[in-house]
C-alpha cells in the first residue's frame, strides 16, 4: 500500500503523506516510505524543491500509536528533511499535532491555509515532546512555545506564524505558496543549497548535541505507566485519569 505519493511539475517534486485512514500518523511503514522518497529527491538533480503536503484533513495527527516508528528513525527523517540538498516546503490544509509540528519545524518554509489547526498534545497523553524538540526549540519563540507544550491547547495559523512554526497562512495555501514556489524556481541549484546550509547550521548544532539524549527520554517516558495510561485513555476516547 502507497502511503507516500509523489508527483512533479516543472522541478517541483510534491511528496504527498498519504494515509487519511490513520489521520496520517507517523507509523513505521509513513516513515520509512518518506524518508526513501526524501532520499530518491535528494539525489535527483531534476528535483529544485520539495513540496511536502497531505491527502484527508489530518496533515499529521503524530506518533501512530498503534504502530510507533523507533525514536531513531524519527530523527533521523527529521534531520534529513533538514540536511536534504534542496528546500522543503510545508503545505497544510489541515490538522496538526505533536509529531507533525516536528515535521513542519524540520521543513524550511511552511505555509497553511486558514482551517488548520495546530496543537503539541504529548502531554495531555502522559510524555513530552522530547524528539521533535531537535527542529522545534531553534526556531520558535520559547516564550510563547512554552504555553502549548505545557497545556496542549490548540492554537490558529496565526499564532503559528507568531511562534515561528508557520512562515504564513492565508485563505488559499496555494496562493501563499505562488511566489515561494516561483521564487525557488527562478533561483540557482548550487545557491539554495549552500543558502540552506546557512539558514539549517543551528538546527543541525542541536541533533549534534541533543538527539541522544532527546531520544533516550522519549523512550523512557513512552514505556512508564503514565503514558500507558494515557494512551490507553486516549485509545478509548475518555479523560485520563490524572484530569481533575
Amino acid at each position: 500500500m502507497t502511503v507516500v505519493g509523489r508527483s512533479r511539475e516543472r522541478g517541483v517534486e510534491t511528496l504527498s503523506l498519504d494515509s487519511p485512514d490513520t489521520r496520517n500518523a507517523l507509523s513505521a511503514p509513513l516513515v520509512a516510505a518518506l524518508a526513501d522518497a526524501l532520499a530518491d529527491c535528494g539525489k535527483d538533480p531534476g528535483v529544485r524543491a520539495v513540496v511536502l503536503t497531505h491527502t484527508g484533513g489530518t496533515f499529521c495527527a503524530g506518533a501512530d500509536l498503534r504502530d510507533p516508528p523507533p525514536p531513531d528513525a524519527l530523527v533521523g527523517l527529521l534531520r534529513q528533511i533538514v540536511e536534504l540538498p534542496q528546500p522543503v516546503v510545508a503545505r497544510v490544509t489541515g490538522h496538526v499535532r505533536a509529531g507533525g509540528l516536528g515535521l513542519l519545524a524540520a521543513c524550511d518554509i511552511t505555509a497553511a491555509s486558514r482551517e488548520a489547526t495546530f496543537a503539541f498534545t504529548e502531554v495531555r497523553i502522559g510524555v513530552a515532546p522530547a524528539v521533535i524538540s531537535l527542529p522545534v526549540l531553534p526556531r520558535a519563540d520559547p516564550r510563547a512555545l512554552a504555553r502549548y507544550y505545557l497545556t496542549g491547547e490548540r492554537f490558529d495559523p496565526a499564532e503559528a506564524v507568531r511562534l515561528g512554526l508557520l512562515t504564513a497562512s492565508g485563505d488559499d495555501v496555494d496562493d501563499v505558496l505562488a511566489p515561494v514556489l516561483d521564487g525557488l524556481r527562478r533561483s540557482s541549484p548550487e545557491a539554495l543549497t549552500a543558502t540552506k546550509r546557512l539558514l539549517t547550521a543551528r538546527v543541525l548544532e542541536t541533533f549534534d548535541r541533543d538527539a541522544a539524549d532527546l531520544t533516550a527520554l522519549s523512550a523512557r517516558l513512552f514505556s512508564a505507566p503514565g503514558a500507558r495510561e494515557g494512551m490507553t485513555a486516549f485509545l478509548e476516547r475518555r479523560d485520563a485519569a490524572w484530569v481533575v
